[in-house]
């Protein structure tokens, strides 16, 4: 069975990132837009390479994703504005050669009309589903995952928005409703970041362990 894949975002400090980065998540995020408490600057340490480094971008514009890119080592750029199709086509084209994801976000509130998915179906590698909040994300509130079981795109999507501890029953049952149609690898991952701070851009390493572990778990029934 496919297993969910964890991306922990928001990292900042350069100590945090290596105790994170030993529990071997599949992605680690870093924003790179300075109206986020959780902005990035300065060298990302040393991790696995196995871990892929994603980018957080809002409405920037494309040369500044490529230097970051660049400077990074970046395997995967995350869209967290209001990027468009041609956009995303364009960045695409740039990095073609680069092997590097794109995901795109989508912020989710009392409902979604998943014909805005649409014009980006066959662009980007995998969507994300953030709860729309004051904050370009880590605004710690879930939004109705009851609406994604109408999701019948056929590009993956990570979950994301004020997961924490207390989610692993909801993400279980999720899961599950996906697994019943032979489409659990639609759910391809869980995307986590402010439920599991001391402060923003400090993870709190024990919680995350706890929660990569019981997701395991979920995800291998």
């Amino acid at each position: 069975m496919k297993d969910l894949k964890l991306k922990i975002c928001g990292m900042k400090h350069s100590d945090n990132i290596l105790e994170v980065a030993l529990l071997e998540p599949d992605y680690l995020g870093f924003i790179l837009y300075k109206n986020s408490p959780r902005n990035f600057s300065g060298e990302i340490p040393t991790i696995n390479s196995a871990i892929k480094k994603t980018g957080v971008f809002v409405d920037a514009e494309i040369d500044f994703v490529l230097e970051m890119i660049e400077k990074y080592h970046f395997s995967a750029v995350q869209l967290h504005g209001k990027e468009s199709a041609e956009y995303c086509t364009k960045l695409k084209l740039a990095v073609s050669n680069e092997s590097v994801e794109i995901i795109k976000v989508f912020s989710v509130k009392e409902s979604f009309n998943f014909e805005e998915l649409q014009p980006y179906e066959g662009i980007v590698d995998l969507f994300l589903f953030d709860t729309k909040g004051k904050s370009k994300g880590g605004n710690g509130i879930t939004f109705d995952w009851e609406l994604l079981k109408e999701y019948s795109s056929p590009t993956p999507f990570f979950l994301s928005g004020g997961i924490g501890l207390e989610e692993l029953e909801k993400i279980e049952e999720l899961y599950n409703h996906f697994e019943n149609q032979q489409k659990s690898h639609l759910l391809y991952g869980v995307d986590v970041n402010s439920k599991f701070e001391i402060e923003a851009g400090l993870k709190n390493v024990k919680s995350l362990r706890i929660f990569k572990d019981n997701l395991g778990l979920k995800a291998s029934k």
